[in-house]
């Protein structure tokens, strides 16, 4: 059996890098994956990968409506939910001189808002005992230059995940940060127009000397998703190949 058998999970921005891995890691421990994403198209070829264990919800975090009408259909399945990934956000690399008012609400709006709101709504699901894991970043802890917004996002994830871990306790809800290093993903590549070269730099100054396979980060997930992390709450869980730790 798998670590979370018979469980029900939900992965938001499940389509493509650390949440389309930690939708197949949720499901090949036992899950019942539900996975939400803004395009239908990728959502489905998710589903394809992580099998018959999954469920598709085509929505955006950032519309309330949308997490209603996601929520709902979790529920109409009568097992409320186990562990929740709240994974989706968005990233830009914009100096600050150069960052619009657009830019600045976009990434609060799906970041923040989104995330906060993720969490919220799906309250009312929550099993006694489940594991709430929000997806953190490095850069929280550093200045790299063009990433000051993003990184103003992450911290409020971590912040969040600190005085929820608290509020929630009385239902023996867990709720962690997991907090990745530079992943090799779409989204990371899809930050400059160079990314090869954008990658590379960012591998010289990770001590292991490469970045992150999703797949890497996903098994920090399930371990946070999991009874094995049973004792984990209000953490941040690093797994940056030494970036933010030597």
């Amino acid at each position: 059996m798998g670590l979370l058998e018979g469980k029900t999970a939900l992965v938001t921005g499940g389509s493509t890098g650390i949440g389309l891995a930690s939708a197949v890691r949720l499901a090949a421990e036992g899950a019942h994956v539900f996975v939400t994403g803004r395009r239908k198209t990728e959502l489905d070829a998710a589903v394809e990968v992580i099998g018959p264990a999954a469920t598709a919800v085509t929505g955006d975090i950032s519309n309330l409506a949308d997490l209603d009408r996601l929520y709902a259909t979790i529920g109409s399945r009568g097992q409320g939910l186990d562990v929740l990934f709240a994974n989706a956000s968005g990233a830009t690399l914009v100096p600050l001189e150069q960052v619009t008012e657009d830019d600045f609400d976009a990434l609060f709006g799906i970041n923040v808002r989104g995330m906060f709101f993720t969490v919220q709504k799906a309250l009312p699901l929550l099993n006694e005992g489940a594991s709430v894991i929000l997806n953190g970043s490095t850069n929280v802890d550093v200045g790299d230059e063009g990433l000051g917004v993003y990184a103003a996002t992450k911290a409020a994830t971590r912040s969040f995940s600190r005085t929820w871990a608290n509020e929630l306790k009385g239902r023996g809800i867990r709720v962690n940060t997991v907090t990745p290093g530079p992943t090799d993903t779409p989204a990371l590549a899809g930050l400059t127009p160079d990314p090869e070269r954008f990658q590379q730099q960012l591998a010289t100054r990770v001590p292991l000397g490469r970045l992150a396979r999703p797949e890497e980060i996903a098994a920090a997930v399930a371990f946070l998703a999991s009874g094995q992390s049973s004792f984990v709450t209000g953490s941040s869980l690093y797994v940056d190949g030494g970036l933010n730790q030597i």
